[in-house]
Order: structure tokens, then sequence, then C-alpha cells
């Protein structure tokens, strides 16, 4: 156990390595830490560049500074500056510099060809990492430190795995293309991903900090987490538990809940995160908003004054609508794709199951599964329901697949140099982007006839894929113009924006940033022509009634974030308790399903 408390440095603080790396499962707070991390070290004199690759990071609004591909300095931090690798952008430049590469000899039909190949989502990822790479490597030195917040895990993971595929792809193989541009012109890319990695495995030059919070699926997740960077030589491992709960009131029964629920997550702790040099963060009665509250998450810094009960706040109606309500209605249809979006850590796939679960007691058949790379659906539901199909979208599987699939349309009119050639065009990391999208559209497809409830990745994820769904929209649009094909053609984009086919559903936690990124997240889907059903509002403490001084004051921003859904975002809001005991299991996600609850008032 580690004796370490809120109010010192953590130990990663100590004779910190100029790189320090968060990654995590999306919820457990490594934007937080990471922001008050980097603050810490500019506020000892040294001067520091923090770095968001997360897609849907929301470093601007923790920070209140605009944010950009290039460093910006915070106020009231003059030595900390501050940069969002935007993926539009990063993938815009990534273009230009592939373009540019070709040459002025080449024709415009080869710059058009280079121009759709780097059209996809694939693409915008590498662009993405591309960008992360250059600060390890092209850095001038003009930072002591840099630190990393990064996308949730599954993402991040398939990042860090990027520069170890594409270097057995461009072995031997200069010719050709894929959606990252000429393979002659990627070559250049190698040495600069194999020296990010070099850097990145150096223990004297990088230090990786899994954040998990005192929780059995985070403890899991960061647990699978640490083994992967370990099997990719990130060693130079920390952990970082976020969120530890000690209750001030020891008979306040929903403080004593949460406190001991912590203590036995922790206490299961598998034996390889138990080998990491571990700090212990508190819980805090407010939210890491703002650089008051971020200086004091890790050091003695003033906390930010104790929030009041606001008398003009819209009260609560007695009865607050829970998930059976969503679920009677989502059943009337018979029929229909359900997709559950939302911020990592808020419990996406909690409620995915338990919708599921609500539609197979309701009569229907329903298929359950998820595009998360760090899938957990049937850790969750743990046990096998007539009438229930649970799955994932394994990227793996479907690569294999998909590449069957093609060498059996193309291969037998190619000659045995054809076939090779071909194979080796598959064998592009990229092929994986294409598989899974192909995957998605079939499972959006079967929505036709039955019922589908599908759990996606972390935001920022999710809308790489939307955005693949465009482009596929788009190309298919395009082929069916030129080819003067009849008939009407159905992409899965359609199928997306049918309001009579798809009903979306955002979750989120009462908090200010959960809230804000679903917000986002709506806008951009608003953008694709696709309008969400619902809001849900997830582990709220309203329930509890609870006499803990801490959990009070968290209770009176989680009020305040509601209002702010209900007053100008949500269509329609549903609300779920906290519950003391992780639901996990069919009992356990049947009972969430029936739940009604009541609003106390708040003292």
């Amino acid at each position: 156990m580690s004796d370490s408390a809120a109010v010192h440095p953590p130990r990663f603080l100590t004779n910190p390595t100029r790189f320090l790396f968060f990654t995590g499962k999306g919820g457990v707070g490594k934007t937080s830490i990471a922001c008050a991390t980097a603050l810490s070290l500019a506020d000892s004199g040294k001067s520091v560049l923090l770095v968001s690759t997360d897609p849907a990071s929301n470093l601007d609004e923790i920070l209140d500074v605009p944010l950009g591909n290039l460093p910006v300095t915070v106020s009231g931090a003059a030595r900390l500056s501050v940069l969002n690798i935007d993926p539009t952008i990063a993938a815009e430049s990534y273009r230009a510099r592939v373009l540019t590469q070709m040459g002025p000899d080449a024709s415009e039909q080869d710059r058009s060809l280079v121009r759709e190949q780097l059209s996809g989502a694939c693409t915008t990822e590498i662009a993405a990492f591309d960008e992360f790479v250059g600060r390890l490597t092209d850095d001038d030195g003009a930072y002591d430190h840099i630190v990393f917040d990064t996308a949730p895990t599954g993402h991040t993971l398939r990042l860090l795995s990027l520069p170890k595929a594409w270097s057995g792809f461009l072995k031997d193989n200069d010719q050709g293309a894929s959606c990252l541009g000429p393979h002659s012109g990627l070559k250049m890319h190698e040495a600069r991903f194999k020296a990010a990695m070099a850097a990145l495995c150096d223990p004297a030059a990088t230090t990786i900090i899994v954040v998990t919070r005192p929780e059995v699926s985070a403890i899991a997740e960061a647990a699978r987490t640490s083994a992967e960077l370990r099997a990719l030589g990130l060693g130079n491992q920390h952990l970082a538990v976020n969120g530890v709960f000690r209750a001030g009131d020891r008979s306040d029964a929903t403080a004593m809940s949460l406190e001991v629920q912590g203590q036995v997550a922790l206490a299961g702790m598998p034996s390889s995160l138990r080998a990491l040099p571990r700090d212990d963060i508190l819980l805090r009665p407010f939210e890491m908003m703002g650089l008051g509250a971020l200086r004091s998450l890790l050091g003695p810094g003033p906390e930010p004054a104790a929030l009041r009960p606001d008398p003009l706040a819209t009260p609560f109606a007695d009865d607050l609508p829970a998930l059976d309500r969503l679920i009677d209605s989502l059943a009337v249809d018979g029929r229909g794709l359900i997709m559950v979006m939302g911020k990592g850590g808020v419990g996406k796939t909690t409620i995915a199951a338990a919708i599921a679960l609500g539609l197979v007691e309701r009569g229907h058949t329903v298929h359950l599964s998820t595009t998360d790379p760090a899938a957990h659906l049937a850790m969750t539901v743990a046990g096998v329901v007539a009438g229930l199909r649970v799955d994932r979208i394994d990227p793996k599987a479907e690569t294999e697949r998909y590449i069957a699939k093609i060498m059996a349309q193309r291969g037998p009119t190619l000659d045995a140099q054809g076939q090779a050639l071909l194979r080796e065009d598959l064998a592009s990391p990229c092929t994986e982007e294409i598989a899974v999208f192909h995957a998605f559209s079939r499972i959006v497809a079967e929505a036709r006839s039955a019922f589908v409830v599908l759990d996606t990745a972390p935001t920022g994820h999710t809308l790489l894929l939307m955005d693949e769904t465009g482009a596929y929209h788009r190309q298919m649009t395009r082929q069916t113009a030129s080819q003067q094909l009849g008939g009407r053609i159905i992409t899965p984009l359609m199928r997306l924006q049918d309001p009579d086919y798809t009903r979306v559903l955002l979750v989120t936690l009462a908090e200010t940033t959960p809230v804000s990124q679903a917000s986002a997240l709506q806008d951009d889907l608003r953008r694709a022509h696709i309008e969400p059903y619902a809001w849900i509002i997830n582990k709220s403490l309203l329930a509890a009634g609870t006499r803990d001084e801490l959990l009070q004051q968290r209770l009176l921003g989680e009020q305040k974030q509601i209002d702010r859904v209900r007053g100008a975002m949500a269509m329609r809001l549903f609300f779920l308790p906290w519950q003391a005991n992780a639901p996990v299991g069919l009992a356990a996600l049947q009972e969430l399903a029936h739940h009604r609850f009541h609003a106390p008032s708040i003292a």
C-alpha cells in the first residue's frame, strides 16, 4: 500500500524524467493529473510543454486557454505551454507533406489518386501520431519537460503499436501505395518512429504513469494496459490511483459504502500492478477546473471556495425518469440500432448491457456488441441469456476475414507476382481500419430486422469511425453518380441519420468535463445530420441522501450540471443512481434496468 497523501507531491515528481506520459482507461482523471503535474513542474521553475493526443481533449476548458496545434502559454503559469494535436489539422498537414514528396514530375492523375488514398480515418490516426512522434524526436530542447495527456487506452495502445507494424510493413517494400501515401515516401517516417519508441522505452528519458481509480473495472484495465505497454518495451511504469475516498462521516452509510468499495477494489489489485511504484490521490470535493484546483490536487495549495446551495436553482421533480422508462420507449419499434456514446469512463458499457437485457425481458432478440478496442462487454454481462447475443468487433479477426475476402475476390485474376503484391498491400496496418469499418457496417445493417445495441469506443475514437462512415458515404455517392447506376443506395451514414432506424444515447456524469464533451459530441453528430435521441446521467449521487461533507459538495456540483443539461442540451433526460456495488453480472444489470429513484433535497 502507498502511504502517499494528496497534499504531498507524488513520487513520479521526485527527480522527474524529461518525458512524462499519462495513460489509462477513460474517465480515471488522466487529464487532471497530467495538468496538475505540468503546472507543478512549471511552478518549480521548469519550462514545460503539455501535449494532448486525445481527439476529444478538454484541456482548453480545464486551463481556460484556446488550444491548437501550436503551443500557447497558459495565463497565470508563464512557464507552462500547452497544445492539442488536432487530428484534422494534422491530417491536412500530413497530406500536404506526402504530396510535396511526390515531386514536380508527378502527374495530376497520380496526385489525385494519392489524395483519395489519404482521405480515410487511418490517415488521420497516423498523422496525429506523426505529430506526437515529432515532439519526441524533433525537439530542440526548448522545454525542460514534456507532459503527454493521452487518449483512452485502447486508442493509445493502437497508436503506440503503429511504429512496429509499419517497420515490418515497409521492410523491403518501397513499391506501391497505401492510405498513407506512396511507400517510398513513408520510408522517411520509419527512422522517426524507431527513435520515438526508443525515447519512450528509455527509463532515463520517460516515465509512463498508468492512471486508474479504486474501482474493479478500472484496475483491471490498468493491469491490461500495463502488460501491453510492457510488451511494447515500455517497462518504466508508475501507478497513480486517483479519486481515493475516505469518509468524513463514519456514520453515513453512503460515504462508508463508497470508501469500502474502493478498499475492496485496491485489495484485489493484480500482483503486476502491486509491483509498480504507486501514489494514491484523494478524491476532492471540487472539480478539477482552473489553476487553483489543479495546484491543490498534488500539493498543499489552497482549495477553491466551497459551493453553496443556489436558491434560484430549478427544483428537481420528485420522480426522476430512470432507465426502465427509456427502455420502454425504445422497445416500441420492435427493432433498430441503439448506439451508446460518450466520454470514456462514464459507464457506456454498463448502460448498453442493461438496455440490451431490458429489451430481451420485453420479448425482443438483441445483438449487443462494441466498437471499443478495450472492450469489456463479456466481463460486464458475465452470463448467458436466451435471446441475447454478445460479441465485439475484434480488429484482428476482422482484418483476417477482410484479407481472405479480398484475396478470394481479386486473387484468381492475378499471377503469382500480382498475388504477392496484393498480400503485401493488405499487410498494411491501414487494412485493420478498413476491416473494422466493414464490420461496423454489417452490424448497422442487422438492425433492419432486430435490435442491435452498440457500445461505442470513447468519444475521440468514435468520431474517427464516424469520419470513416462519412468518407465511405461520399465515395459511394460519387461512384454511383459516375457510373450512372440505377436504384437508390443506402450507406451506413444514411442509416445513422434515420431517426426511425437509429437511436443515439449520450451518456455522461453530472460533472463539467463529461457534460461539455457530451455536448461537443452532440454538436459533431448534428453536423453529420445525426440527432441524439436522449441523454443519460449516470452514477448520480442525488438519490443517496448523504450527510458526508465532501459528498454534499459534490452533490451541489452535480445539481448545477443537471440544470445545465436539462436547460439547453437534452431533448430527453434519464438518470441512473450511484451504486454501492459495481453493476456487473446479469442480476445487477437487470436490477439497474428496473430501478426508479427519488431526488431528496440537498442541505
